[in-house]
């Protein structure tokens, strides 16, 4: 019987041992493996992998069990941990609460902060006039269009329809790629009931690159639930581990059923990364 991934653990590296445990083999072997890198990218996307997905964006949050689990890794020496969202910076700090020294990137890449000093992103004046465009193009659908709602990041507008109809949202979603999909300089992305616009071309993948790079880690673990996280999971490379939090078409080599499960992968890492860095 498949033990229940909502049993109540200490969510540190003194984790009992004998814990039961719902990860396949095969994963938690792999995390034992990359645990002992020399220096670790812990990189996680927040909606739908930290935090279970809700109708209403400002109510996600991150499960306990992860939060606690990801804070006691940033403490780690010669471990980084990420967000990597959709979400614009602004909105992603006030839902995750991440720790002071987990480096963000956000609006599928577009805005990077890691640490004081870090720039704002910033559109020049066409960029800024194609933003209105592509807005008022969005705007028209929703109102026509019950239940979808519009949300604004820096570099683009976000089209929601969780709380649509099916048909609406076929027909809304439809209707915006029917006018934007081929207008120069605006770059589109579909997601879990959302479609993306950005006048700024970027992507989960381009973030765990970047991060990469700037934090110097030898090794990444990287876990996502959307269509858009395949662009992060086509970034990794041999040595890292990365996870899809779900049942759709992925490229990962390892897969777990829901958040909950993420939070057991945290905890199972810190153990293993917590012996690693004692060592």
């Amino acid at each position: 019987m498949t033990p229940d991934p909502t049993s109540p653990k200490t969510p540190d590296a003194h984790v009992s041992e004998t814990a039961p445990l719902s990860l396949p083999p095969e994963l938690l072997e792999a995390l034992r493996r990359v645990a002992d890198t020399e220096h670790l990218l812990v990189a996680m996307d927040f909606d739908g992998t930290m935090a279970p997905l809700v109708d209403h964006a400002d109510d996600a949050r991150s499960l306990p069990r992860s939060s606690a689990a990801f804070a006691a890794l940033a403490a780690l020496p010669r471990t980084t941990t990420a967000l990597i969202s959709g979400r614009a910076l602004d909105s992603l700090r006030a839902v995750a609460s991440p720790p002071p020294e987990t480096l963000l990137i956000g609006s599928h890449g577009a805005e990077a902060w890691l640490g004081a000093g870090s720039s704002e992103l910033t559109l020049d004046e066409d960029q800024r006039e194609l933003l209105a465009e592509v807005r008022h193009v969005l705007e028209e659908i929703v109102q026509q269009a019950p239940g979808t709602l519009l949300e604004d990041k820096p570099a683009g507008v976000v089209l929601h329809t969780r709380l649509a109809a099916d048909d609406v949202a076929e027909d809304a979603v439809a209707a915006a790629r029917s006018v934007l999909e081929n207008r120069k300089g605006v770059f589109l992305k579909a997601g879990n009931r959302v479609l993306e616009t950005s006048v700024v071309h970027a992507s989960k993948g381009e973030g765990v690159a970047f991060l990469r790079q700037a934090t110097g880690a030898t090794a990444v673990v990287f876990a996502g639930d959307d269509t858009t996280d395949e662009d992060a999971l086509d970034q990794l490379v041999h040595g890292d581990v990365g996870v899809k939090v779900g049942l759709d078409f992925t490229q990962a080599e390892f897969r777990v059923g829901a958040p909950t499960h993420v939070a057991e992968l945290l905890e199972a890492l810190l153990r293993e990364r917590s012996r690693a860095v004692a060592g």
